[in-house]
């Protein structure tokens, strides 16, 4: 069974270029292709993994058969603060080599590099579980891009500043969701999980694109988080491979916006259990027998006013803007029309990149938030329940490109509101932190936590993350 993944999987590499281009670009490479590129078309592909080509967008009214996240038979206290083992700092980094080479051109050193049959699998429950995160994540994105299309028309997209060749993008960013979660359900095998059913909070286009690129970001980011944590270096090579392309399918949701498509130098990476709270409330069900994650849901964080593409200055005033919790999409009045970032409120839609420098955000700016306290119902069939390890919520935590910044909470009466201030602070000289689509949470205190190591601020989480506008 090993060996037919290893070939189904190489296989891959062997199929024609046309194959990998939308329907309509295809048949026009394959009329002026060669005859030997013709006849290699006749390679039979492996298939793409079935799904549903539409289900009801619904809440969930039925009762939970099971609630709470997957655990196992013993669960630890927590995982302590470890040290730096002295033998992480013993190689000399001088540009010279100090081993023999196993091969010419080779340098000594390297995982998986030794010859060995690559076996695409996951090898621990940590990779299974975060693959099926991942899998999770490509089978919303399928059903959100093919939603958006149907629920909404060519002239609806035209009144937003869209056209429809844009349309025909998203088509073909729902095809490519289409050979990620193939890729990865082939990883899993069997009890991979399968498609579920969706419930949005969008009711315009603006909203919907909006939406779309706050997700592709929060799934983008999720994976980034697990990728050099996982034990299958092979199956981290493949998810890499796919993850890259959602990275340009989020910038390209800016572009729809009229976004700068990437202010940022560094991308973030989230740990799971925050991309899983992002992404649970919009599932509303899963068939029966659903694979189930271990991951936790921590309460909601509401930005109430969030920074938006159509607000011209993006005051610290009191908006409560946005459309629900997590994403915190902006509401645009259903009829109005999208206006761009600048104070000149120029229109906005694609466009490939602005010169506006107009900033959405700003350093010093008041950020109002609301969060929920745990124990509330989410995700598929309101099985999960929101938890929270953490004591009293001090700080909100700014995580963004290689950064995480604290900044003090200064909380109302009731508990549950409260407010900070934006912080002014740079990863390098000349390049802020805190800019583009990037995350906050609430945490009870300021531990100090890098890109490799993010995970550990998981038992001080208050609630969130959100998604923060920046820029």
């Amino acid at each position: 069974m090993i060996w037919k993944s290893i070939f189904g999987l190489s296989a891959l590499g062997l199929l024609p270029l046309a194959s990998a281009l939308p329907n309509d670009i295809a048949a026009r490479a394959t009329s002026s292709s060669s005859s030997s590129a013709a006849s290699s078309s006749s390679v039979s592909a492996p298939p793409t993994r079935s799904h549903p080509s539409s289900l009801a967008h619904s809440s969930y009214k039925g009762t939970a058969l099971t609630t709470g996240a997957l655990t196992a038979s013993s669960v630890g206290t927590g995982i302590p603060s470890g040290s730096v083992s002295p033998a992480e700092t013993t190689y000399p980094s001088d540009g010279k080599l100090h081993n023999a080479e196993p091969a010419p051109y080779v340098p000594a050193g390297g995982v998986g590099t030794n010859g060995s049959i690559p076996v695409y699998n996951a090898k621990s429950d940590f990779d299974y579980e975060s693959l099926a995160l991942a899998l999770y994540q490509e089978w919303i994105e399928l059903d959100l891009f093919q939603d958006g299309l149907r629920r909404f028309s060519e002239q609806d997209f035209k009144a937003a500043g869209l056209t429809s060749q844009d349309r025909n993008l998203i088509a073909f960013m729902a095809e490519q969701e289409v050979g990620h979660a193939t890729l990865i359900s082939n990883i899993l095998g069997a009890e991979a999980p399968q498609q579920c059913a969706y419930v949005y909070p969008y009711t315009n286009v603006q909203e919907y694109i909006d939406f779309a690129q706050k997700l592709t970001r929060f799934g983008e980011a999720g994976v980034y988080g697990f990728l050099a944590h996982l034990d299958s270096r092979e199956a981290a090579t493949l998810l890499t491979q796919s993850i890259t392309t959602e990275a340009r399918q989020q910038l390209i949701f800016r572009q729809f916006q009229g976004l700068f498509p990437m202010p940022e130098w560094f991308e973030v990476g989230i740990p799971q259990s925050w991309a899983w709270t992002l992404l649970a409330p919009y599932i509303s069900w899963c068939p029966q027998g659903q694979t189930r994650l271990v991951w936790q849901n921590f309460p909601a964080l509401k930005i109430l006013n969030q920074p938006s593409v159509g607000s011209s200055g993006n005051s610290s005033a009191f908006q409560n803007n946005t459309i629900s919790s997590g994403t915190n999409v902006v509401k645009v009045p259903n009829g109005s029309k999208a206006s761009g970032s600048g104070s000149s409120g120029s229109d906005c839609g694609a466009t490939v990149t602005t010169d506006d420098t107009t900033p959405l955000s700003f350093a010093g700016r008041q950020v109002a938030l609301q969060w929920e306290t745990p124990g509330k119902a989410v995700g598929p069939n309101n099985s999960y329940v929101t938890t929270s390890q953490a004591k009293t919520a001090k700080y909100v935590a700014w995580v963004s490109q290689l950064n995480v910044t604290y900044t003090p909470l200064r909380v109302s009466s009731n508990g549950t509101r409260g407010y900070t201030i934006q912080p002014d602070t740079e990863v390098y000289e000349g390049n802020p932190a805190v800019n583009g689509t990037m995350f906050i949470a609430i945490t009870d205190s300021n531990p100090v936590v890098t890109p490799f190591n993010l995970s550990l601020i998981n038992p001080h989480v208050v609630a969130g993350p959100a998604i923060y506008q920046a820029g």
